[in-house]
């Protein structure tokens, strides 16, 4: 696919119900951003390349900071280079209501993972501009940095910067694939390590954070449902296991009597498929990265190495399911005679979703006519770390066949103007009047 031929704006609209631009949200307003958002980065496939702190991302940021400004928003950047965009209310001083997303992407990734809740979070304004309403609290619309973290293999940079959850340290040794250096990345779009550490902000100043996300699974276009209420967010704990055995030749190695870890770990893998079911019906674990040593097509393996990521939306549970595991690794292991040890290499606290809120935001979806449906989100979101030290939501917008993070990333508009409409009301319920 060329970029002469590429037309966002006109697939959002084939099949859109015009009846749902109404109260000031406009989705022919929302498919020409979603368009101009897209042909920054876009790749020869159609696809998105917007990394963390490169010049597609800073220049993604400032076209949408001209939709701000025209939207009438104030606009602050931090040293991470957060965008704050607000709309003063009519008493500043009381802490505001916040919502918003990021702009960057994975590699070749989709169009509506990030973008779709940055504009999402516009679309209040705008609908407010038209309908002249000023609410009592002010309203800020947010664009975080490098949500993804593909350059560095560490995401939420933005967000964590902006709560304080950055170790100086580690984050200043990252080198991306290119061989640059953190420092030598920020330089490159007109930032600096001393503003990035010093980006921590009074978190006290918000109120409360509300963000639309795709959904990146299949709950809801199952369900025939355009929108749907994140009941938590799973934090990760990655898990690293070795098991040991005794490397020897593939040929002159009787099958009696081997030590292999190779089997050890097949068989670990197996039955970790029915343990998260034993604590949660939220709860998840896989395995994804394997290494084999020394790795030869004619050697019994000398020693098998893993990570274990086990989720859940409640850290109870999550740790129940670490435990767990733990306990199969040393349970496989003895069977078959190899020996097993492990390390917690990532622990990050999930955020569930107090009830109160999530009746609040049901109540906007049957305003809304659409039927409320409860699920959990295993994927991090700035939300997540934002939902460490404030009240969090977020809602949920179908995702066509649950595809995500590729060109075929795909959500109707029809589906993402109802979840404004939902946002719009659940703001609007919770902001001073």
């Amino acid at each position: 696919m060329s970029e002469l031929n590429w037309d966002l704006y006109t697939q959002l609209l084939k099949d859109y119900d015009i009846s749902l631009s109404r109260e000031g949200i406009d989705g022919n307003r929302m498919a020409r951003r979603l368009h101009a958002i897209s042909e920054i980065g876009l790749t020869p496939d159609g696809g998105s390349r917007r990394l963390g702190f490169s010049k597609e991302e800073k220049q993604a940021k400032e076209l949408v900071k001209g939709w701000m400004v025209e939207a009438g928003l104030s606009i602050t950047e931090d040293g991470a280079g957060n965008v704050f965009a607000r709309l003063a209310g009519k008493n500043p001083e009381i802490p505001a209501i916040s919502s918003g997303s990021h702009l960057d992407s994975v590699p070749n990734g989709g169009h509506f993972d990030g973008p779709l809740g940055v504009l999402s979070a516009l679309e209040i304004v705008e609908s407010w501009k038209v309908q002249g309403f000023q609410p009592q609290q002010s309203y800020e619309v947010v664009i975080f940095s490098d949500e993804e973290g593909a350059r560095f293999n560490s995401g939420l940079t933005g967000s964590r910067a902006m709560a304080g959850e950055i170790d100086e340290e580690i984050q200043s040794g990252l080198v991306d694939q290119n061989g640059d250096s953190f420092d030598t990345v920020l330089n490159d779009v007109g930032l600096s390590s001393q503003g990035f550490f010093n980006a921590q902000r009074n978190l006290e100043e918000i109120a409360h954070y509300v963000e639309v996300h795709i959904e990146q699974g299949k709950i809801l276009e199952q369900d025939d449902l355009p929108t749907g209420i994140v009941s938590g967010i799973a934090g990760p704990s990655w898990l690293e296991v070795t098991f040991e055995g005794n490397a020897g030749h593939a040929g002159n190695t009787p099958m009696q009597g081997r030590v292999d870890p190779l089997v050890t770990a097949g068989k670990f893998v197996s039955n970790i498929h029915n343990i998260p079911s034993q604590v949660s019906s939220t709860a998840v674990a896989t395995v994804g990265k394997l290494n084999v040593y020394p790795n030869g097509a004619n050697v019994i393996p000398g020693t098998v190495n893993l990570i274990v990521d086990i989720r859940d939306i409640y850290e109870e549970t999550r740790d129940k399911l670490v435990d767990l595991i733990i306990d199969e690794a040393n349970k496989v292991a003895e069977e078959f005679g190899t020996r097993c040890n492990y390390k917690q290499v990532l622990r990050v606290a999930p955020v569930p979703i107090p009830t109160d809120v999530t009746n609040i935001m049901s109540e906007s979806l049957k305003r809304n006519g659409i039927e409320p449906r409860m699920l959990p989100s295993g994927a991090g979101h700035d939300a997540l770390i934002v939902g460490h030290h404030l009240p969090v939501s977020m809602l949920f917008v179908q995702s066509k066949d649950g595809i995500s993070h590729t060109p075929e990333e795909w959500s109707s508009l029809n589906d993402c103007v109802q979840t404004v409409h939902v946002l719009k009301d659940f703001i609007e319920t919770i902001i001073e009047k």
